[in-house]
């Protein structure tokens, strides 16, 4: 069943205004940092929140007067909220009771549910005999049973502990391929690769990137979408063979097909694009891509270490990730003063975001 919404929201001084289109049987994620709509999003279409004025279809029907309990939606939120004293069985059974189902019917489409989330062993505890995890299989069960149009997902991991969430990340992976079409909100774009579709990003109660999930997370065009796809972003205007920064720098780079001169544009690069030396050390190769910086911190992050660097130019919050042993060998730590290159053939040049 397709989503088709138009939602505007006016909540104190905060305003949002969003077109949304998901088609059937695919999962869009709302990306985006706190408070920029995606909650509010969310309990719209469930109708938990009144919007000033929606337009929300699914299947070609309206759904913006209608009560919650009538519009065929099902939600699942980081918090299983399971009801405490039911067994598991009778929690996911709620859910197609709750659309008219008969008892029998509804415990035989519960068990098969938790069949489908592999939980049938948990069918007779209650949830406080439940780990997170357990409790989130549950309640994914539950979404499912009242076979919604369409499903909403708020954060669905956030209240796992490391090792619950990849396991349910999976199932949950498994089921939406062949499940309803599903809004999933999300910080973490592993989540959005693992899951969605579309990705569409929102800042300030505006989608400002939207599209095919690995294509929006591996070309960023806003600093924030490139912060959660782990990747270097330079801002600009694009000029023959790279862009221009504000400083008057030029960073060499590859450009897109879209990418017209002296329009906004944006220079993208991993962190292991970056090549760390000594301050007036030598450089190995020639790169065009050179500044100097400063060390403004050091993170583990998995296998490397994640250099950040200040600078006074375009590499100013640059990232660059080495091995332990390279950060050794250089002596980095905080306030270390360092070269910093980058090879243009690895830095993708982009058109900026302009909105939706």
């Amino acid at each position: 069943m397709s989503l088709a919404a138009r939602i505007d929201v006016v909540r104190g001084s905060f305003e949002l205004s969003v077109d949304l289109d998901v088609p059937t049987g695919t999962v869009l994620a709302l990306l985006g940092p706190n408070g920029s709509g995606k909650s509010t999003v969310l309990g719209c279409l469930a109708g938990l929140i009144a919007p000033r004025s929606a337009e929300i279809t699914v299947a070609g029907r309206s759904l913006a007067d209608l009560a919650p309990h009538r519009r065929g939606i099902g939600l699942l939120s980081q918090d299983a909220l399971l009801f405490p004293h039911l067994s598991a069985v009778d929690n996911v059974a709620f859910s197609p009771r709750s659309t008219g189902a008969g008892r029998r019917a509804a415990r035989d489409l519960a068990h098969f549910w938790l069949a489908e989330v592999d939980a049938v062993e948990l069918a007779d505890r209650r949830p406080g005999q439940l780990s997170g995890g357990q409790a989130q299989r549950v309640a994914i069960a539950r979404a499912l049973a009242a076979q919604p149009d369409l499903l909403l997902l708020d954060e669905p991991f956030a209240a796992l502990d490391v090792d619950a969430a990849p396991a349910i990340r999976g199932l949950l992976r498994r089921v939406l391929k062949t499940g309803p079409t599903t809004v999933l909100v999300t910080h973490d774009p592993l989540d959005a690769l693992a899951l969605a579709d579309h990705v569409a990003v929102m800042n300030d109660g505006r989608v400002v990137e939207r599209g095919p999930t690995r294509d929006v997370l591996s070309a960023p065009r806003t600093a924030f979408t490139a912060r959660i796809a782990g990747l270097n972003l330079i801002a600009g205007t694009a000029v023959d063979g790279g862009l221009r920064t504000p400083s008057g720098d030029v960073v060499s780079g590859i450009p897109a097909s879209d990418v017209v001169q002296g329009e906004p544009a944006v220079a993208v690069f991993p962190p292991n694009a970056v090549a760390v030396y000594p301050h007036d050390g030598e450089h190995r190769g020639s790169p065009r891509n050179t500044a100097d910086a400063v060390v403004a911190a050091l993170e583990p992050h998995g296998p490397v270490i994640r250099v950040r660097a200040e600078a006074g130019g375009w590499a100013h919050g640059l990232t660059a990730d080495l091995t332990p042993a390279a950060v050794a060998e250089l002596a980095l730590e905080p306030g270390s003063a360092v070269t910093l290159s980058v090879k243009a053939a690895t830095v993708s040049v982009h058109p900026a975001a302009t909105g939706p």
